[in-house]
């Protein structure tokens, strides 16, 4: 099996060496090299050849977002994720790098406590573990199924990690001090990617409806691909789009407005007791559940604080279960690239109820994680890459 090769640009050093002590403890992945600001990090790029790089945001000399110009110029396609203490006080210019290209975001740990460096650990493996091996792949390598790199990332979580911010002793190899030895720890044959089970049987209560509402799953992969989906909508969509994009609070307007700026209909981040209107998308705030509420004379948005379901505030299967309850067989459930489980299960609630359903296909998922799991649980139709979901969802809305 080949390594994902990671490239990562940090201008504080202890930043770096966190990092890369996460990335080199993790078996199959590896850091290629680091740089401290954008411009180093695109001289090291043809030199190393790395599968995913790893990106600050403020940095001297050329900042993350002027890095993003450049690779954008440069026709570079390397998939890059933002790591940046500043997307929690600037999720604009969080936005502006996925604008530019960036493949998705996360925050640094506030301090160096170990829960919180635990926590974005399992975070950045799941990230370059994701993105990192599709590049990979279609480099010709040898890569291990996603499920390798999630069972570390879990393992990462109940054992804090430690940085050691000793100075290493100049007669060891530079990163000795940082870098804990990467466990023995080899893919099993039983991880594999391709195995596929038959999708169960579920038999409609109703005949599928004309369609009132459409529901969106989606998690890692997510922001792209609702751009790639909202780009190429009708513009004269006639129903409301509801959508549950696992993201972190204060990230969720400013992503609403940028898929705004690209998208024919109307985006905006939902609030309570909002109308749901025609050729409008909501999307769910972070850290609140979205459901839908039955009205006299027009269906509102109700959030929610309830616990997380399946592990995340909001959850597409708490979307998903008040679409089936409220629109039954007139709704379409569309459920998208992502990591586990969430907005697996409701889908099928939906297909029980007479709902349409649609599923991203293997291919072009980021992560065929929640589709793959509601297409066994026999809650998906079809499946659609991801070129082609906007043209099927215009037109199931148009004939049904």
């Amino acid at each position: 099996m080949d390594d994902i090769q990671v490239l990562v640009c940090d201008d504080s050093a202890l930043m770096r060496n966190l990092i890369s002590r996460i990335i080199d403890g993790t078996e199959g992945l590896k850091v290629a090299g680091t740089a401290m600001n954008g411009k180093f990090c695109l001289q090291k790029i043809p030199s190393l050849q790395p599968d995913i790089i790893v990106l600050d945001i403020e940095m001297p000399e050329m900042t993350g977002v002027q890095f993003l110009e450049e690779r954008k110029k440069q026709g570079i396609d390397i998939p890059v994720i933002i790591l940046s203490s500043i997307a929690t006080k600037g999720a604009a210019v969080t936005m502006q790098c996925l604008e530019l290209g960036a493949s998705d975001f996360i925050t640094k740990p506030s301090g160096s406590t170990s829960s919180n460096i635990s926590s974005v650990g399992s975070d950045l493996i799941e990230a370059v573990a994701s993105y990192g091996r599709r590049y990979a792949m279609r480099k010709g390598k040898d890569i291990p199924p996603i499920d390798f790199y999630m069972q570390q990332a879990k393992q990462k979580e109940s054992k804090p990690t430690i940085l050691n911010t000793a100075r290493p002793d100049s007669s060891r190899s530079p990163s000795a001090a940082q870098v804990s030895p990467k466990p023995i720890f080899s893919p099993p044959s039983s991880f594999s990617s391709t195995t596929k089970k038959e999708p169960a049987v579920i038999e409609p209560l109703r005949k599928p409806g004309s369609i009132d509402i459409v529901a969106i799953g989606i998690s890692t992969g997510g922001p792209n691909a609702l751009r790639e989906v909202f780009a190429k909508i009708d513009p004269k969509f006639p129903k409301p789009i509801l959508v549950v994009q696992h993201m972190p609070a204060g990230f969720t307007k400013e992503f609403a407005a940028s898929l705004n700026r690209i998208c024919p209909l109307e985006v905006k981040e939902a609030e309570e007791g909002d109308l749901i209107h025609p050729g409008q998308i909501y999307i769910a705030p972070g850290d609140f559940h979205i459901v839908v509420e039955k009205s006299t004379l027009c269906n509102v948005i109700h959030l929610s604080k309830e616990d997380p379901r399946n592990g995340h505030r909001p959850s597409a299967d708490v979307l998903f279960e008040s679409v089936a309850k409220i629109y039954q067989n007139r709704a379409l459930g569309v459920i998208m690239t992502g990591m586990g489980r969430d907005g697996a299960v409701q889908p099928a609630e939906m297909r029980k109820q007479g709902a349409w359903t649609l599923g991203q296909d293997e291919k072009t998922a980021i992560v065929y994680g929640m589709p793959k799991v509601a297409f066994e649980l026999g809650a998906v139709q079809k499946q659609v890459p991801l070129e082609d979901m906007a043209n099927e969802i215009n037109r199931l809305v148009k004939s049904a």
